[in-house]
């Protein structure tokens, strides 16, 4: 399977998708069979110049134009936003439940999936090894086959995901040994795995890390009390997903209760097994020996999407209306805001379609100015301000008086690339690989810069050239692609001014 066909097959299934067709519904105007159109979306079959006209002709794309080259935004900044948009389903809870999947023996079915890199890259592993997934618009039906094909595991798609961790967790019951390729992701600097380790040899787990792989064996697994080394929730999450077909109780304390190991909890209690404490910093999992049930859940709503527009409104000064917030998720964060000088208002409160999630829509309005924090803005585990969302406070910051000292303490690298605001006008000082000082309000310039290789970093350079007055570029957008879907389409129905370019 060559690379290249991957990449056509996946560009295919995005554009099919942006068209609302099934891939029964393709096929039929392909005058193929769903199996084939399924098999190019894999990148498991050779392109003729012929079927890529053919495809090209029905999807209305230059899709051997479109398939070279890179993904890049041209925005025309500066405008006043506008309209509404809906939060998307969580990037972060979706691939846990990818991973968690593996723990059944029967079908899995995901409901209201975004469709993302990062989802797509987890997707390529899984089929690798021989899961069935099928897209039902934005459904997954995962099936998983009498016997995983480790030995055929896609390593490069393995090696840009980070959420290759979690797979440690289903897989110890279904191997005594086995190896997966080392974690990939953002560029965020050192990213330690010892707290999976300290959980994991609990429960009669050993990891042994390669410079390119991690390789896990196991003589006996055991229920146990496991204590987090820190309260990473990919962690937590991989401690669970091992626990839960551990016959017995097992307790994980000093636990956090973010969204989406609140998804992993609930994921699991469909399958079965029964987890108490959810909410809390001591989660009980009572396993159970064998999942083989059908099984359907809907992730929760991403705090994190939700969080980059209602930034995005508060650095351009907009009133927009953003439907579907986790507010449970966002609350700290919107009080720093409002203590800053940020106006919204919450228009109606209601549960998602999981039944556990508190969404409410956001109605963003207009301010008079913004006033720096006297106190440090840093992230801490739920329920304090979520890591994740962070640097959404960088932009912000540039738009208040005074200065605002961001602390990101949890990466080693990633306020480095705060810095990149310079090239857009703002003042910014790196006091050191953690501290940042963001001194405002500055007026942004426009500029031509290539993404930083960080979903957040890259996100928050976007906004601050949807509020720069004048025509930017934004080069090489994949690590923006890993985390948000349609962005570029959601952001022109609010009125920016945004446009893809494939290939520059």
């Amino acid at each position: 399977m060559s690379s290249d066909n991957k990449n056509i097959g996946s560009l295919i299934s995005e554009l099919r998708v942006e068209r609302g067709l099934t891939q029964k519904e393709f096929a039929s105007l392909l005058r193929t069979s769903q199996s084939a159109v399924a098999r190019m979306e894999r990148g498991g079959q050779n392109f003729t110049t012929e079927m890529l006209t053919k495809i090209s002709q029905v999807l209305d794309k230059d899709i051997i134009k479109l398939a070279t080259g890179t993904v890049s935004f041209q925005i025309d900044g500066g405008k006043k936003l506008h309209g509404s948009v809906t939060t998307n389903t969580s990037k972060n809870g979706t691939v846990a439940l990818l991973c968690a999947s593996l723990l059944n023996k029967n079908t899995t079915t995901l409901r209201n999936i975004p469709h993302i890199e990062e989802v797509n890259r987890l997707i390529e592993v899984l089929e690798s090894i021989g899961v069935l997934i099928t897209w039902n618009k934005n459904d997954l039906v995962i099936v998983p086959p009498k016997k995983l094909a480790l030995e055929s595991i896609n390593r490069e798609s393995a090696a840009k995901t980070r959420s290759i961790l979690m797979f440690i967790g289903p897989l110890i019951h279904l191997f005594d040994s086995f190896e997966i390729p080392q974690a990939g992701g953002c560029k965020l600097g050192s990213r330690t795995i010892r707290p999976h380790l300290y959980a994991l040899e609990n429960l009669g787990v050993h990891i042994e890390t390669k410079t390119d792989r991690y390789i896990v064996s196991h003589k006996k697994l055991h229920e146990n009390t496991i204590i987090l080394f820190e309260s990473s929730e990919t962690a937590q999450q991989v401690a669970l997903m091992a626990a839960a077909r551990i016959p017995g109780v097992t307790t994980i304390k000093y636990a956090t209760s973010n969204y989406m190991v609140r998804d992993t909890c609930y994921f699991l209690q469909k399958l079965g097994v029964q987890v108490d404490g959810i909410g809390t910093s001591t989660l009980t999992v009572h396993g159970v020996k064998e999942i083989d049930v059908p099984v359907t859940y809907c992730p929760s709503e991403d705090p994190i999407d939700a969080m980059l527009f209602i930034s995005l409104a508060a650095t351009t000064n907009s009133e927009i209306i953003i439907k579907a917030c986790p507010i449970d998720f966002l609350e700290l964060e919107l009080l720093y805001l409002e203590k800053m000088g940020f106006k919204y208002k919450i228009l109606r409160e209601y549960k998602a379609k999981n039944g556990y999630t508190n969404l409410v829509d956001i109605k963003t309005l207009h301010f008079k100015k913004l006033v720096a924090l006297e106190e440090k803005v840093h992230s801490r585990p739920y329920p304090g301000l979520n890591a994740d969302n962070l640097p959404f406070f960088v932009p912000v910051a540039t738009q208040a008086e005074g200065q605002t000292l961001i602390h990101d303490w949890m990466y080693d690298n990633r306020a480095i690339y705060f810095t990149d605001f310079t090239k857009l006008g703002a003042d910014v000082i790196l006091a050191d690989p953690h501290r940042l000082y963001v001194k405002g309000p500055t007026k942004f310039r426009p500029a031509d810069m290539v993404a930083p290789p960080a979903l957040r970093p890259a996100a928050i350079i976007l906004i601050g050239m949807l509020a720069a007055s004048g025509r930017s570029y934004l080069r090489n957008v994949y690590s923006i692609l890993r985390g948000y879907e349609d962005l570029a389409k959601r952001l022109r129905k609010l009125g920016a001014g945004i446009t893809v370019l494939r290939g520059v």
